[in-house]
């Protein structure tokens, strides 16, 4: 399954498949940030992050232009980033709280964070025919995980819209109708696939600047799902030590 996904995680950061995105993502990474000028962008689409025998899935929207656009690895050098890979260190899913490029030695234990877009869209707003058309790599990713994976956290309802269908697609049935979005949403899907295991998804809301500014989203309620979402994994949050233990043991 390694080099499986691992061979997706090529194929994602080769596609073309959106004129708008692809134009706008190579804008960004040619023009650039001042503050980041001396650097070089990723300007790709970029892949999912974390083991391939993850048991736990985070879910959120799709790279930041100057985050993951530029670093090459999801939610990792914009804020977001920063309020997702503290509250995953905080609860012992992370080994460090902090994520700023790929070289950076953050680790990720039993945990796999990806994206529905896999590309930077303009003002973060991709349409639904790019959703639509990403949506091929989110259901190949989490049929390559459906071994391992219990648990699912959705960050916003643009993810949780993306993510049931793909879900549906994976090997899950998605009850109808379909379940609304919300903070703390919690929602069993048993398996269509013979040997499979019935998978909880979470929804939280995205650790979006604006949620996180205005109180929306505190760390607290972030670490309350994640932690939430990791018991039903079989990873028992904490430390680093006995998250990762937790999902030896599981395995």
């Amino acid at each position: 399954m390694d080099d499986d996904l691992a061979a997706l995680d090529r194929r994602i950061s080769a596609c073309r498949a959106c004129p708008r995105l692809v134009a706008w993502r190579e804008e960004v990474a040619r023009v650039k940030r001042a503050a980041f000028a001396d650097q070089d962008y990723w300007g790709r689409p970029v892949p999912g992050f974390g083991p391939p025998d993850a048991r736990l899935a985070v879910i959120g929207l799709a790279p930041a232009a100057h985050g993951g656009n530029r670093t090459g690895r999801m939610f990792t050098g914009d804020r977001s980033g920063d309020v997702l890979y503290a509250a995953l260190h905080e609860v012992g899913l992370a080994s460090q709280p902090v994520s700023t490029h790929q070289g950076d030695g953050l680790e990720l234990y039993g945990v796999r964070v990806t994206a529905p877009v896999h590309c930077a869209p303009p003002e973060n707003k991709p349409t639904r025919l790019e959703r639509d058309t990403c949506r091929t790599w989110l259901v190949q990713e989490l049929t390559l995980l459906r071994p391992t994976v219990r648990a699912v956290v959705v960050l916003g309802a643009f993810g949780w819209q993306a993510a049931l269908p793909a879900l549906a697609a994976a090997g899950w049935t998605v009850p109808r109708p379909r379940p609304v979005f919300s903070h703390g949403q919690r929602v069993r899907l048993e398996p269509t696939v013979p040997g499979a295991a019935p998978l909880q998804v979470f929804g939280c809301f995205h650790v979006s600047q604006r949620n996180v500014f205005t109180g929306k989203l505190t760390p607290a309620m972030l670490r309350e799902v994640l932690t939430a979402a990791a018991g039903e994994a079989g990873l028992r949050p904490g430390t680093e030590g006995e998250a990762r233990d937790a999902q030896g043991r599981q395995a």
